[in-house]
């Protein structure tokens, strides 16, 4: 398998296509604005640069990355790949239309993954007729530095897909962590409560932003305040993840803040939109 068809080029997209590339995989990255695709290649080289002065990565092999991505605004482009890894927005009708379309696409024996970070892979499966080898390949942001790939099995999920899967992600120097098919999985289920209960602290008062990271970061140790995560995340994701969580569980304890809800209706979507819970 050293071909890869990427289908979303955005913040997850170009990083999953950037780390495929370096370890000698010939990608395809999909979009369906050329706009989008110049812009994540213009990120990849960013970022390759920005190893190479961090002494993380040679000027050869930093030279050698662009050359191994091509370019297109069709899901057929990726027919001929042996594993696809789809990283459209956090978005379930989305995510089952390219999934229904890659399906028609792609060859027989194809793998097709998600990077969703919390939609059913047993869903998304049961939208195509290889529900056998449809799992969940779920990066961590940003994509070329973390380490932690969950490897979601859904309902009909081979081992057969779940190994080869395990075994691409420790080639592409990652960790990859196999868990069950439930809302969230463990990473966004367990992350996303804090996030939300420290968003209820700003809206009732009890500390602004900056004191809620400042605490999370001194007192727990974490590198990132919750906060200034859900920037970095995407408030619009957050939002669309716990009411994943709500939904498919069913407990109030995923009810998303009234607070980020606001934030979300207002445009105010962190990082990519220049204002969060802080200035960008």
């Amino acid at each position: 398998m050293k071909r890869v068809g990427v289908v979303g080029s955005g913040t997850m997209g170009n990083g999953i296509a950037q780390v495929f590339a370096q370890h000698g995989w010939e990608v395809i990255l999909v979009d369906v604005a050329q706009a989008a695709l110049d812009q994540a290649l213009v990120t990849i080289k960013a970022n390759l640069e920005r190893m190479v002065k961090k002494g993380t990565l040679t000027a050869e092999a930093a030279g050698a990355v662009p050359g191994r991505i091509t370019t297109g605004t069709d899901v057929a482009a990726v027919r001929d790949a042996s594993l696809v890894v789809e990283a459209a927005s956090e978005n379930a009708a989305l995510k089952f239309s390219l999934f229904e379309a890659l399906d028609r696409a792609c060859r027989p024996e194809a793998i097709l993954a998600t990077n969703t970070s919390s939609i059913s892979i047993t869903e998304i499966a049961a939208r195509t007729k290889r529900p056998a080898q449809v799992i969940g390949m779920h990066f961590m942001n940003p994509v070329p530095v973390m380490q932690l790939v969950e490897v979601i099995r859904g309902q009909a999920t081979s081992s057969a897909t779940t190994a080869t899967v395990m075994e691409t992600a420790t080639a592409l120097g990652k960790t990859p962590v196999e868990v069950n098919d439930y809302p969230g999985f463990v990473a966004n289920r367990v992350l996303m409560p804090m996030i939300n209960e420290a968003i209820f602290c700003v809206m009732e008062g009890v500390a602004t932003p900056d004191a809620v990271d400042t605490v999370m970061k001194l007192g727990m140790a974490h590198p990132m305040g919750p906060l200034a995560l859900a920037d970095l995340i995407g408030l619009d994701t957050c939002l669309a993840i716990l009411e994943v969580l709500h939904r498919g569980l069913g407990d109030d304890k995923y009810r998303p803040c009234p607070l980020l809800r606001r934030m979300v209706a207002a445009g105010q979507l962190g990082r990519k939109t220049g204002r969060g819970f802080y200035s960008y």
